[in-house]
Order: C-alpha cells, then sequence, then structure tokens
C-alpha cells in the first residue's frame, strides 16, 4: 500500500472512529439540549472524510475481493436512543435523489446517522485487521452506494433543526 493510501486511510479512520464514538455519547445522553448542532457537527466532520473519499481516484481491492469479516456488530440500541432522544424530530422527508427520483421519501434521523455509522464501523474493522487498503476500499464504495446519502440527507434535516431553533422566536408581547 502506497504512502498516499496509507495517510488517508489513518484519517478516514479517526473521522470514522470519532463520528461512531460522538454517535455512542449522544443516544446515551451526552448533548442536553444541544444534540442537535453536535450531531451536525459529527455529521459535517464525517461528510468531509467522505469528500475526500469521493475525490479520489478509485481504490481497487487486489482480485476485486474483500475479504471476509465476522458480522459486524448490532448497532439497534443506538438507533432506539436515537430515535428516543429525537423524539417527534426523528421522522422528516427528504429528496432521496435529486436527478433521478425528485419523490418525497419519508426518512429518519436515527435510522440515518445509524447507516452512517454501520459502514464506518465495517471499514474500522478492516483497518483494525490491519486491511488498511480493504478499510479504504469499503469506505469510498459504501460512500458512493449508502452512506454518504443517509450522511448528506441528515444534515440537511439537522441544519434546517438547528436553524429552527435559533430563528423560530416567537413574537415580543408588549404593553402599551
Amino acid at each position: 500500500m502506497s504512502d498516499e493510501w496509507g495517510a488517508l486511510a489513518e484519517e478516514i479512520a479517526g473521522h470514522a472512529q470519532n463520528y461512531v464514538d460522538g454517535l455512542a455519547r449522544v443516544a446515551g445522553g451526552e448533548g442536553g439540549d444541544a444534540i442537535w448542532s453536535l450531531l451536525l457537527v459529527e455529521v459535517a466532520q464525517v461528510s468531509l472524510a467522505g469528500a475526500k473519499l469521493g475525490a479520489n481516484r478509485d481504490v481497487i481491492l487486489s482480485g476485486n475481493y474483500e475479504p471476509p469479516l465476522s458480522e459486524d456488530p448490532d448497532i439497534d440500541g443506538v438507533r432506539t436512543a436515537l430515535a428516543e432522544r429525537l423524539g417527534p424530530v426523528d421522522d422528516y422527508a427528504e429528496v432521496f435523489d435529486p436527478y433521478k427520483d425528485t419523490g418525497v421519501t419519508p426518512y429518519r434521523l436515527s435510522d440515518d446517522l445509524t447507516a452512517v455509522a454501520a459502514d464506518l464501523i465495517h471499514g474500522l474493522r478492516h483497518y483494525q485487521a490491519g486491511r488498511p487498503h480493504e478499510a479504504l476500499w469499503w469506505w469510498q464504495y459504501s460512500y458512493f452506494n449508502t452512506w454518504g446519502n443517509h450522511a448528506g440527507a441528515a444534515m440537511r434535516a439537522l441544519q434546517a433543526l438547528a436553524a429552527h431553533s435559533r430563528l423560530d422566536v416567537a413574537e415580543e408581547v408588549t404593553t402599551g
């Protein structure tokens, strides 16, 4: 593996681990009233990593083969905890593909956030097993195929929540 790929794998692994850890902390109750802002930062930071993967040339595996891993860990508990914390703002509407499928689709932030985490964890498992090239391939492939879309949709929803929390203020009542 070239130094270029090794450095990129290390960088993406750091972003992936930070996202997974941050999501678990928020699901565990951290963040208080700033949950939307914290999640927005987490998603934005991992989206930067995804953009770097998208801007790079294709990562090609030798023999076009992904070495097998044992089953990925179940993160449904994180998804359930996030759904509970997000409550009524968990559900939102999104356009899946603005170029091919312009219909509005119902989404859930908790599903999007954990879908991103699941793909990142799979790549982290390759990275931690000493296979950084396979990790990069997985992260790049799944960025284009799944987690990039979920992260983008979640970022738009979280940005809207943060904006509404700051801009939708009740008019001040004056007596005169």
